[in-house]
């Protein structure tokens, strides 16, 4: 199906792996233009350059921290008229202890997950609006629905941000500009590895052994983990010509962990 995007604009912050990562291979595909910010700039590069390979796309690299003004500024110079925007974040440590988290932790974290993304919808939707074309997209946590003690660092500052897109959707949406939120849990992305790969190390077993068993301690009613590319196909659909009538949803994606009627 053609989601009507070829030649779209798309910045896409976070988008040197992980979810990110599956997001802007999906974007290449469709044929939009990409602008990907990350801190790293070797996997930056390296993700950017495997992109064009694939796909054929244009695709930007800029090395900028989005959490802070002066990168988030790089990036907009970079890509000051973008009609799709995609934000996203390497999500923070899981947390045993609430106790632990002090308020530098809260307030680096409130620079990443909410004032980012509050500040790039504020200098980008006025101008979707003009234009009357838009789609804004948050990948937040499934944590942020469903809290988790785990997930409380990343959950709670991520409930304050699906509150706000949505506020900020109604008053756009005239305009054909949508703002929506990914919640995602449970997918197979580099992070996760990371994390299960030392619990391996601690139990002598490894990384996949320890994923199979977390599917079905759980449990996931899909039988795995998810896919970056899983999650990309879903991520390009919301930014699709044909999504012009939904907005303001946060759509949990997890393989059916959570349960909820709505």
């Amino acid at each position: 199906m053609d989601l009507g995007i070829r030649g779209r604009k798309a910045i896409i912050n976070g988008g040197s792996a992980g979810l990110g990562l599956g997001t802007a291979y999906a974007l290449a595909r469709e044929g939009v233009d990409l602008f990907i910010s990350a801190r790293n700039e070797a996997r930056l590069n390296d993700a950017c350059e495997a992109i064009r390979r694939s796909t054929g796309a244009k695709v930007v690299a800029v090395v900028a921290d989005h959490a802070t003004t002066e990168g988030r500024a790089r990036i907009l110079a970079r890509c000051p008229e973008p009609d799709i925007l995609v934000g996203t974040c390497s999500p923070p440590p899981y947390i045993e202890d609430f106790r632990s988290i002090s308020e530098h932790d809260w307030r680096r974290n409130f620079e990443l997950t909410i004032i980012s993304p509050v500040e790039f919808m504020r200098c980008v939707v006025d101008g979707m609006a003009e234009r009357r074309w838009g789609r804004i997209l948050n990948i937040a946590t499934a944590a942020a629905k469903f809290p988790h003690p785990w997930r409380i660092l990343s959950g709670a500052p991520r409930s304050a941000l699906t509150n706000y897109s949505v506020a900020v959707a109604r008053q756009v949406a005239q305009y054909n500009v949508t703002i929506n939120t990914l919640l995602p849990a449970m997918h197979d992305t580099d992070g996760i590895r990371a994390i299960y790969g030392a619990k391996a190390a601690e139990n002598g077993t490894d990384v996949d052994w320890e994923i199979a068993e977390a599917v079905r301690s759980i449990p996931i009613p899909a039988g795995r983990f998810g896919s970056a590319d899983d999650f990309g196909c879903i991520a390009a659909m919301f930014c699709a010509e044909q999504s012009n009538y939904i907005t303001g949803q946060s759509l949990v994606i997890d393989g059916g962990v959570t349960n909820s009627v709505f």
